[in-house]
């Protein structure tokens, strides 16, 4: 990681310079467009190879040179405006209204994401899906692939409701429990954990709330693209992705299943150990976690605990079995569960060990007992969640009826709504904001990005770009533009941010008539879901999951090895959206 302070410094001499070069010779417009793709193309060199630069100092620092840039530039639309009105009047416009913040960054979308990030760390304490999760896997009977297949769907569902990256997290970490409690194959489990990026990223377009790029689009093209623009045209989309999804799932995860009968107690009540992690210790693990989190303790023995777990053994066996000693077993249980639990759980894996099932039996009704307890507590914080959608929902109808309601009122009634089902566990609330802090911070690069954006489109760049649009329609044809358009977002959004690519192309649609705009925006949606989790860089989701494989799965795991992995299922879906594409222009001949 290259210093951070030093890469600012340099920034802000080459700004000075910019500064003063620019008042002997006016600055073109062609240096600003080319400081704007040289941040964002460094975000994807930085951010993947060997010396890399944090991407919040990589983007604050180059718009110091970007904004220098554009203060010299001939002429723009705010240059004319402050001319005519002077800077009193442009500040009062640009920054100290609310309007001229969303057209400046995207504020209300940025706002509402942030609501949305609480609403969901919220309802995530309370266990839903797994829950949802572990009450499938019993009616399957054990058997992993229909119950992940289910999940998936309720996933890609929630996705547009919930918004994909609040929901990966939590997917990935459901996802890898009942896998491993299956046994499944290390590679099985690297492509779960690719999947809930799919599903999450592509299947959440069937809403404008699904996918942050979603939102940008829609405050880029509004009044062209309302809510059900999103409905008619995301949907055939996110069913595209899901079904593909689902048959590769079909490939892979045919076979493992889990032994309901002799299941372990913890993983037997999964939704409340992880409850009762949160609300006794402020944080929810899994054993793997656990362990590498006293890997220092445990010493050689740490590695052999993980891989006999990854074999389907539990954690208090795997304990035993890899001669851990009594007093650190205890230790390591009373940190996943409670300390109250320990001895307990302890005894238990210590007569099943032995083959006393009468005894471990014996032992397990003390965990049952309070397990049960917290299970009630559990339950009601789930209710509470579930009725804080209702207010959610009912400001997001009020929003599509008047647009002069800001979104973002949406998310935060839902999580003040949300908020009394853990406000009364203290250590359960702070590890919801400290989680929707941490996930909220991973877009704070894009501010900067988007008043770069928003600088190019008053310096009149995006002009060319609807122009080039309008030549290329009179050339190839709508249908061809339209899947040029989706072949593009795919590969930017791959090596880009989805984000940045959903701001930038959609500001070239302007112009168009409004059936062509929404074709256009329909190939575009499609590419930047697509390519965005096709790297470990395109997407939120994508740095979450490569994050949580190189910790929790393969520590040797390579943005290489997540190409070959997921590359197959990327080509089928893109086959599936081209044929709608192509299938949306022959329908738009005859219209």
């Amino acid at each position: 990681m290259l210093p951070s302070g030093r890469f600012a410094g340099g920034c802000t001499l080459a700004a000075l310079a910019m500064l003063a070069i620019g008042r002997f010779v006016p600055l073109p417009t062609w240096l600003l467009a080319t400081e704007v793709f040289a941040t964002i193309l460094g975000l994807f060199v930085f951010g993947s190879f060997t010396y890399q630069i944090h991407k919040n100092a990589l983007t604050y620092g180059m718009s110091l040179i970007i904004v220098a840039t554009f203060s010299r530039l001939a002429t723009s639309t705010w240059h004319v405006e402050i001319a005519e009105r002077g800077w009193p009047a442009w500040v009062q416009h640009h920054l100290l209204s609310f309007s001229g913040l969303d057209d400046l960054i995207h504020a209300d979308t940025m706002l509402f994401i942030l609501g949305l990030t609480l609403f969901v760390s919220v309802i995530a304490q309370t266990r839903l899906l797994e829950g949802i999760t572990f009450y499938l896997l019993r009616r399957n009977q054990g058997v992993i692939l229909p119950t992940v297949i289910s999940v998936t769907a309720v996933v890609a569902i929630a996705s547009g409701a919930l918004g994909g990256v609040s929901m990966i997290g939590l997917t990935i970490r459901t996802f890898v429990i009942i896998l491993m409690l299956g046994a499944a194959p290390v590679a099985a489990v690297r492509y779960a954990v690719l999947v809930c990026t799919a599903i999450t990223t592509i299947c959440g377009v069937w809403t404008a709330y699904g996918e942050p790029p979603n939102l940008i689009m829609k405050a880029n093209l509004y009044p062209h693209l309302g809510n059900a623009f999103f409905l008619v045209y995301g949907v055939p989309v996110a069913v595209a992705g899901y079904l593909t999804v689902a048959w590769q799932l079909r490939r892979r995860l045919m076979g493992p299943r889990v032994d309901l009968e002799n299941m372990d107690v913890i993983d037997a009540n999964a939704e409340d150990v992880r409850f009762l992690q949160a609300s006794r210790h402020g944080e929810v693990m899994t054993p793997v976690e656990l362990i590498e989190g006293h890997a220092a303790d445990l010493g050689d023995k740490a590695e052999r605990v993980i891989e006999r777990m990854r074999t389907g053994e539990s954690l208090g066996i795997a304990l035993i079995r890899a001669d851990v000693s009594e007093p650190m077993r205890r230790m390591l249980l009373g940190h996943f569960v409670s300390e109250e639990l320990a001895d307990g759980l302890d005894r238990h894996y210590g007569y099943a060990q032995e083959g006393l099932d009468e005894q471990a039996f014996q032992a397990e009704l003390a965990v049952d007992e309070v397990l049960a307890i917290t299970g009630q507590v559990r339950r009601r914080a789930q209710k509470i969640g579930g009725v804080a959608l209702v207010p959610f929902i009912a400001m997001l109808v009020v929003h599509g009826v008047n647009d002069q309601v800001p979104l973002f009122l949406a998310s935060f009634a839902g999580f003040f709504a949300a908020l009394p089902a853990i406000r009364h566990i203290p250590k359960m609330r702070r590890l919801a904001l400290r989680e929707a802090g941490q996930e909220y911070a991973e877009y704070f690069f894009l501010f900067p990005l988007f008043l770069s954006i928003t600088l190019l489109t008053s310096a009149g760049f995006f002009d060319v770009m609807q122009s080039l649009v309008l030549h290329g329609i009179a050339v190839l044809g709508r249908a061809h533009v339209a899947f040029a358009q989706f072949l593009g977002s795919t590969f930017l959004s791959a090596i880009l941010d989805n984000n940045i690519v959903a701001d930038f192309a959609s500001r070239g649609l302007h112009g168009l008539d409004a059936t062509v705009l929404r074709f256009f925006a329909m190939a575009q949606i499609a590419g930047y879901a697509l390519g965005g989790c096709w790297t470990h860089i395109g997407c939120a989701q994508s740095v979450v999951a490569f994050a949580f494989i190189q910790r929790d799965v393969d520590e040797h795991y390579t943005p290489v090895q997540w190409i070959k992995d997921i590359t197959s299922t990327i080509l089928q879906i893109m086959a599936f959206m081209a044929a709608i594409i192509y299938a949306e222009g022959f329908l738009l001949r005859w219209l």
